[in-house]
């Protein structure tokens, strides 16, 4: 008996890729339910979204950013017993094995909390470069070509219902982007593995490009990554954020220069002030929690 597998889409202004999406899920071999959040987009997405009659399409009044939209979908596919739950880009596509061949991954190893497929541009031929990274830091294989990684892009991410349960949704925190790093820290502190099946594939069709905003702001949220990791005693997270908070101005001085990098430099520095006090509150209320 096939397990329930719910899809998870977020989309903001995607309308250029919500057709090859859908479609390709509903070409799969392994039958999917779809859950699509819209994040009051103000192009045609939704519109589009509700032109299929097998996508269950919540509209969000408001943008809510990645973690936040993905929560509402993941809640709703528990409520309707998944037994997994895929969360896949709005700007990716999958092929008609990809789902049959990570639920067969996952349920030969159950250790595994999440299974990612191979990710790989919009030519269908090379890797993402992002992916590409990620996958070269594995830290094993198992049963010969599963890699174990720290860390994988939520691109494409197959979740079992036991790691959502154990390790919860989301964190709030995070607007758009380090979310899936947090998540992937609980993962990990949780005694879940994270792996890459070569077998299963997605196409990413994105193009990454350099943006003194977007990187600014991502710094902020590497570093929030940090004070918040759960597998680190405080005062290591203290020191590994002091450190990103010099280290990340200086990795992008080759992008922006002297100038930008500098006033990179200071806006994260008070970003990271902000933080230190808040984050000891934060850690200590959930320790006692646990």
């Amino acid at each position: 008996m096939n397990k329930k597998v719910f899809v998870v889409l977020v989309t903001y202004n995607g309308a250029h890729w919500i057709d090859k999406n859908i479609q390709s899920l509903l070409h799969s071999q392994y039958p999917v339910s779809i859950i699509a959040i819209d994040n009051n987009s103000t192009d045609d997405s939704a519109p589009l979204l509700a032109k299929y009659p097998e996508v269950d399409l919540i509209k969000s009044p408001d943008n809510l950013g990645f973690g936040k939209a993905n929560n509402i979908g993941m809640k709703k596919a528990l409520e309707h017993g998944a037994d997994y739950v895929f969360l896949l880009n709005q700007d990716a596509w999958v092929f008609e094995d990809t789902i049959n061949s990570l639920i067969a991954r996952m349920d030969n190893h159950d250790n595994f909390g999440i299974m990612s497929p191979m990710h790989y541009s919009g030519d269908g031929v090379t890797l993402d470069k992002s992916f590409e990274t990620y996958y070269k830091r594995k830290t094993g294989l198992i049963s010969g070509d599963i890699a174990v990684v720290s860390f994988v892009n939520a691109a494409a991410w197959m979740l079992n219902r036991k790691c959502i349960e154990k390790v919860g949704y989301f964190e709030p925190l995070f607007g758009h982007y380090g979310e899936d790093r947090n998540y992937c820290d609980r993962v990990r502190y949780h005694k879940f593995e994270i792996g890459i099946d070569p077998d299963s594939r997605i196409v990413h069709d994105r193009v990454i490009t350099r943006n003194f905003k977007k990187d600014s702001i991502q710094s902020k949220y590497k570093i929030l990554t940090s004070l918040l990791d759960i597998n680190n005693e405080l005062s290591k997270s203290y020191i590994q954020g002091l450190k990103e908070v010099f280290g990340l101005p200086k990795y992008f001085s080759k992008s922006y220069g002297a100038g930008k990098s500098a006033s990179m430099f200071f806006t994260l520095l008070k970003y990271y002030l902000q933080w230190i006090g808040k984050i000891g509150k934060i850690k200590t209320a959930r320790n006692n929690a646990k």
